[in-house]
């Protein structure tokens, strides 16, 4: 087999043939696309996409390279990489390697030269569905032998494979550009002057099921002091020292992190609370309401929603299989955004308690920075309580 050559096979028996980018091997994943046009290294570092082949619609990947700080997590958590075109010569400032070295470094199979727009529609037609992406095997029956026989992901608990493995402190504010100095030093300034004001902190526990960087960025710059906490921490450790408590973003299927149901259960009502993506739909099994999976799923960056609050529409960015029913909380929760797509529901607040959640990635990264303002409301919620 020429070692450039690639298929892809999905689960219904679908072929596409292209050539081999990252690393060469196999790899086995939820099929899922991505609308967003820049951001690709968020993407692969999102743990969000543990357990999944991300096919980027976007025609022309790679373009600007890839670098050490556009990461949302330590390592690349997509299991494989899907593109039309990848550009192996990349121009930026910024880059210090391109994409398909920087997905051989991390083991990660790509693809590309296939027909991502066939995909898409295939996958948006048909429904998600297994793949597998292969650069050792130009066999396609026998690929799709293997894949049928890989487990849905519904049956794998990528929690416990992406949560950290202790306690972290995290102290970094935002990315801000500054011409008059460079980055690093105009972080470490902004770092020392909200040091200063640590007095006035509230401590917000952040459970993480896949945290992504940027939200503990939002959550340092609207003057909380974060704490990061294994998926698994006991709600009593957490209780008495917090003054509020977040449920983070995560991969797979929220029904199969029951510990983290439990424990939600043991914070709501304790402690002011706010679920973001995985978060949201934690809590939502936690009142004692139900999740059910879309079709094909929403991931982009360019996905409209009404904040129902005061009618505005927010560009967001979006990373989820799986939504709350709300129809199945039985009046216990208020509808505080709407997805202007398909109408599914994308924030939450509870009518007595002090709960929020957000369905969709108001922290971006990537994506547009129009939904920040969530964290600031959630640091008032908490202050109301308090």
């Amino acid at each position: 087999m020429n070692k450039n050559k690639a298929f892809l096979v999905l689960a219904d028996g679908t072929v596409f043939e292209g050539n081999a980018f990252g690393a060469l091997g196999e790899a086995f994943g939820e099929v899922v696309f991505n609308t967003s046009m820049t951001g690709y290294q968020e993407i692969l570092t999102d743990p969000s996409y543990k357990g999944q082949l991300v096919a980027m619609t976007y025609t022309q990947i790679g373009n600007y390279g890839t670098n050490p700080e556009d990461v949302e997590s330590g390592s690349v958590k997509a299991a494989g990489f899907i593109v039309k075109e990848n550009i192996g010569f990349p121009s930026n400032w910024r880059s210090d390697k391109s994409l398909g070295q920087y997905l051989k470094d991390n083991g990660i199979a790509g693809i590309e030269g296939i027909d991502t727009r066939a995909l898409t529609q295939h996958i948006r037609d048909n429904g998600l569905q297994n793949g597998i992406i292969s650069s050792v095997d130009a066999d396609p029956a026998r690929l799709l032998e293997k894949v049928r026989k890989y487990p849905d992901i519904s049956e794998f608990d990528f929690v416990k494979e992406v949560t950290s493995s202790g306690i972290y402190k995290w102290n970094e504010p935002l990315w801000r550009w500054d011409k008059q100095q460079s980055a690093v030093s105009h972080l470490r300034r902004l770092a020392e002057a909200s040091n200063q004001l640590s007095a006035k902190r509230l401590k917000v526990f952040v459970y993480d099921f896949g945290v992504k960087r940027n939200i503990l960025r939002h959550l340092y710059d609207v003057g909380f002091d974060v704490t990061v906490v294994p998926a698994e921490t006991p709600a009593e450790e957490v209780i008495e020292k917090a003054d509020c408590v977040l449920l983070s973003n995560g991969p797979g299927d929220p029904k199969a992190v029951t510990y983290a149901i439990e424990t939600s259960k043991k914070l709501l009502g304790r402690k002011p609370v706010f679920g973001i993506c995985l978060g949201h739909q934690i809590i939502g099994l936690a009142l004692g309401g139900d999740t059910y999976k879309l079709k094909f799923g929403h991931h982009g960056g360019n996905h409209p929603v009404m904040d129902l609050s005061n009618g505005n529409v927010e560009i967001t960015s979006q990373n989820h299989n799986y939504c709350v029913d709300f129809k199945s909380l039985k009046g216990q929760m208020m509808l505080t955004h709407k997805n202007l797509y398909d109408g599914t529901e994308e924030g939450l607040m509870h009518k007595e308690l002090p709960v929020m959640t957000s369905q969709y990635h108001p922290e971006a990264g990537p994506g547009p920075n129009d939904s920040g303002y969530i964290f600031s409301r959630f640091r008032k919620m908490v202050e109301d309580f308090r």
